[in-house]
């Protein structure tokens, strides 16, 4: 009997194209976007998206644990560049310009209930405190600074960029050098209150 299932190449390929294309069409049309459309954007048939994804809810979660492994790659590679300082500053342009190419942060809510995103999750926080700990080490940030703090502002250069109309899409950059200049420790003034713990 000749067997059906496609060369793991393929596969994988069918896999990257059905997580672009989604992302693309939740982008453009929130959690409305229909698995149809998704498909028909891949150039594949509904089939293949059910075969790679048993639900939408498990896109959905694919689509974060991929974006967030993108970053986790980038921050554990960065934890090995001399200049710590260079290296947040990579890590967090990085994540501001995934968000400013697909802003897909309303996802989030969708799959809070995730095994699988909240491990990616934990996997990119680590990443960033590492990254911290290292900074604070090489003193380029304020010792009261922790890796909550910077995962919480990865998203602030995007966020108060959004509020203006017509804006430049490199508004971003603005903020994002006021929050670098913000995290050095070099006239900084104690902080008001603790840092937060997300669990």
């Amino acid at each position: 009997m000749t067997s059906t299932r496609l060369p793991r190449a393929d596969a994988a390929r069918n896999r990257r194209l059905l997580l672009a294309a989604a992302a693309d069409e939740f982008a453009e049309h929130g959690l409305d976007a229909s698995v149809a459309d998704i498909a028909r954007r891949a150039g594949v048939g509904k089939g293949t998206v059910f075969r790679h994804f048993a639900t939408k809810d498990d896109l959905i979660a694919a689509i974060l644990i991929d974006r967030m492994a993108e970053l986790s790659d980038l921050g554990e590679h960065l934890l090995d560049a001399d200049d710590a300082e260079a290296g947040l500053r990579e890590f967090l342009t990085a994540a501001a310009r995934q968000r400013q190419e697909r802003d897909l942060s309303f996802l989030a809510a969708a799959s809070e209930s995730s095994a699988e995103v909240a491990g990616a999750r934990e996997r990119m926080l680590d990443a960033i405190d590492r990254l911290v700990e290292r900074s604070r080490a090489q003193g380029v940030v304020r010792e009261d600074i922790t890796g909550t703090d910077v995962f919480l502002l990865m998203c602030a250069p995007n966020y108060v960029a959004g509020y203006v109309p017509n804006a430049s899409p490199d508004l971003w950059r603005r903020y994002l050098a006021v929050i670098l200049d913000g995290l050095r420790p070099e006239g900084a003034r104690p902080l008001p209150a603790a840092a937060p713990e997300l669990t």
